[in-house]
């Protein structure tokens, strides 16, 4: 599957070690125009409060260990098979730009959809400059 222009594969199942536990972050790309790392979590069941946490834990951690000075703050997609837009809107911040929730669909959207909406972000992150 195409993401789009500028992205980079990193890893699948990258091991995070800290202070002696392990976690697995599903997916991690650069995109090299946005400068910035995107991390993917994939959930097959209703999303809950805490695989909100987890993604917010390892989006944490690139931004303070993996991120460099002149990069921009790394972006999280959780992706699930259901979730309740009440639990995603308390569970994150108010202020909230790097954490998206969203229910995956078993069809892919048309090449031209997927470039409506990340031409919709770029111009709210330019916005926000």
């Amino acid at each position: 599957m195409e993401l789009g222009n500028g992205f980079a594969f990193v890893a699948r199942q990258k091991r995070l070690h800290i202070e002696g536990d392990e976690f697995f972050v599903d997916l991690v790309f650069y995109n090299r125009l946005l400068q910035c790392f995107v991390i993917i979590e994939i959930k097959t069941s209703k999303l809950s409060h805490q695989d909100i946490g987890q993604l917010q834990m390892y989006v944490n951690y690139y931004d303070r260990f993996e991120k460099r000075d002149f990069e921009n703050p790394t972006i999280g997609i959780l992706l699930c098979a259901d979730k309740n837009n009440a639990v995603v809107k308390i569970s994150l911040p108010e202020d909230n730009k790097t954490i998206i929730a969203s229910e995956y669909k078993l069809y892919l959207p048309s090449e031209k959809q997927l470039i409506d909406e990340m031409n919709k972000e770029i111009e709210k992150l330019q916005k926000e400059e």
